[in-house]
């Protein structure tokens, strides 16, 4: 399992480490999307790919890929700081769309779909969006 860890890892410490804890990612998750899901353009991506790491049908390896990304996306500081007017989020798509392009046959389209739905209905704080897909 070590190996999957560095195999697939984003290479950036806190982000690896904060991966290994997917309670937290799912809890930081939420927090940080629905405070910045409007600015994000690739927020369907980043959504599915949600959805993909926590699939209990992807391969591990494709999970812990896709959870140092996500990590990546929820850490407090990264190389681009998120407030930064359009160039904010281009670290967090980058790392995103590289984890995309390692695993994307392993992004279905019911992850696809689950994003789109909780896109569409948006993100009402009474609706338990953590437990959806």
């Amino acid at each position: 399992m070590a190996s999957d860890t560095t195999d697939y890892s984003v290479g950036f410490e806190p982000a690896d480490r904060l991966a290994r804890d997917r309670d937290s990612i799912r809890r930081r998750f939420w927090i940080k999307f629905k405070r910045v899901m409007a600015k994000l353009p690739f927020a369907e991506d980043l959504l599915a790919a949600y959805y993909c790491a926590f699939d209990k049908e992807t391969p591990r390896h494709v999970q812990v890929a896709l959870l140092g990304a996500i990590a990546y996306f929820i850490l407090p500081f990264d190389f681009v700081p998120d407030v930064m007017p359009v160039l904010g989020f281009t670290d967090d798509a980058a790392v995103l769309a590289t984890a995309i392009r390692m695993v994307a046959s392993h992004i279905t389209p019911d992850h696809h779909a689950a994003a789109r739905a909780v896109l569409a209905r948006g993100l009402d704080p009474k609706t338990d969006v953590e437990d959806a897909g």
